[in-house]
């Protein structure tokens, strides 16, 4: 059941987004039309919202996570925070940890009975986390049929395990794409791939022809490359297919899968022709001989930064040419309810006004002009910045395509794990996922598949079997 609140907000509210800071270079904000500065973005709140019928008022939230939802450094609130203590009156207190131990302090706190509540949602999550028995469901305090999640719907049913949903994503996050350059293709006689994606034409073979007449327009003093970055696990997701499939009651190996075969053999092909650059860049190339670099749109802003003259524009990861739909390696916004937490109904809420956050066309605007405020040094030198034609893209992509999301890297380390970033030390994902692009003892996608097939099997078996209980 719902009711209608009111939301009583002193003063103005705005959205707090996490810009990634690089070091120092590219024009200044005054010369540039892209930006919107902190002064031009004034957000003020609605006088009523809706939402569910709880009383959490003065309850505490236990946050463990390597950062504060609560703002810092004279930051805005976020629209989620806003909503969650000044409408229902919760509070969320942040229990600190790093990368490497949060998991240890989860578990210890667990154990031990120290007060925590929510987690961020990673991929070991799900299955790992449940069966290791980390996390409790979210169903008695969500009410997923309201329309509020029918955005989300299809994403939310796909974490759906053991008929209850641990997982309730709020919104994409991180989608993996393609930068590039429109001053480049022009250069170089391509083909916009913003246009070929609007055709319906962005596929493996356009993305591979474009690489080719690139790399072979070279000059001969500079080594091209047709593309760097994060690569084999979106090229792999661009067919719909994962390598563990899930129906719901059950996990099967789908390493012999023929799309993906296509993907792999596709890998092949790049790392014969030397297409593929596998040196790390934090943003889209500025030397000039990497036409393509596959990230997270994290690194847009830098990537924009970085080469100002550049025209930097961003796509959806090509299409398999056999598949219907274009899909999207992505992450997904989500908090979790830890193990014996009391405090389900306030998590609930929480997760509710994040959801909101995203729903609201008036949130969403907030979010928007908050994403175009450049970010810039002391000195006034532009760090980075989206502009409008970007952000507007990256949301229609996220409407557009469909996620992906593959439980492999839901279970465990073994599956999932750099390791020591050596192919004996790496998890078995991790490996199928760019082994014929990064290893040259790596003969083909036939011999890897084939060495570790039998190993996934064995990790299934433990899940499958929990499944079962």
């Amino acid at each position: 059941m719902l009711r209608k609140l009111k939301l009583m907000l002193a003063g103005l509210m705005s959205v707090s987004m996490l810009l990634t800071a690089t070091a120092c270079g590219g024009e200044t904000a005054e010369n540039s039309s892209h930006y919107k500065s902190e002064d031009e973005v004034t957000l003020s709140a609605p006088e009523e919202v809706d939402g569910p019928d709880v009383d959490i008022q003065g309850q505490t939230i236990h946050w463990l996570g390597t950062y504060d939802l609560n703002p810092s450094n004279n930051q805005d609130r976020s629209v989620a925070l806003t909503l969650f203590e000044d409408v229902y009156g919760g509070k969320v207190k942040w229990i600190q940890c790093t990368s490497d131990d949060k998991f240890d302090v989860l578990t210890n706190r667990i154990l031990g009975g120290d007060p925590v509540d929510m987690f961020a949602y990673e991929w070991d999550a799900l299955p790992n986390g449940v069966y290791k028995d980390q996390y409790q469901p979210l169903d008695d305090y969500i009410d997923l049929e309201d329309e509020i999640w029918d955005d989300m719907r299809d994403v939310i049913d796909m974490y759906e395990y053991k008929g209850q949903h641990y997982v309730v994503p709020y919104s994409i996050a991180d989608p993996l794409l393609i930068t590039y350059s429109r001053a480049m293709c022009e250069e170089n006689g391509l083909d916009d791939p913003y246009e070929l994606y609007e055709k319906g034409e962005w596929d493996w073979n356009s993305f591979m022809e474009m690489m080719k007449t690139f790399v072979a327009a070279g000059d001969g003093t500079t080594q091209r490359y047709g593309i760097a970055g994060w690569f084999g696990q979106a090229m792999v997701q661009s067919t719909g297919q994962t390598i563990v499939k899930f129906d719901g009651e059950k996990f099967t190996n789908n390493v012999y899968d023929s799309r993906i075969e296509a993907a792999q053999q596709l890998m092949e092909e790049m790392k014969s022709l030397q297409l593929y650059d596998a040196n790390w860049y934090g943003n889209f190339p500025e030397a000039g001989n990497i036409l393509f670099y596959g990230m997270a749109d994290w690194s847009l802003g830098a990537s924009n930064a970085k080469n100002p003259d550049g025209d930097i524009m961003v796509v959806p990861f090509p299409k398999d040419p056999e598949a219907d739909d274009y899909y999207l390696c992505a992450n997904f916004g989500a908090k979790m309810l830890v193990k014996n937490s009391e405090m389900g109904e306030a998590v609930g809420t929480y997760i509710y006004c994040e959801r909101l956050a995203e729903y609201e066309e008036e949130y969403k605007q907030a979010a928007k002009e908050k994403a175009l405020i450049v970010e810039q040094s002391a000195s006034g030198i532009t760090l980075a910045y989206k502009t409008e034609e970007q952000y507007d893209a990256i949301m229609q992509y996220k409407e557009d395509t469909i996620p992906v999301f593959d439980f492999g890297y839901g279970m465990g380390s073994t599956m999932y794990g750099e390791g020591e970033y050596t192919y004996e030390t790496r998890g078995i994902m991790n490996n199928l996922m760019d082994g014929v692009l990064k290893y040259d003892d790596v003969d083909s996608w036939a011999v890897l598949r084939d060495n570790w097939s039998a190993a996934i099997d064995d990790v299934l078996e433990t899940y499958n079997a929990a499944l079962a209980e």
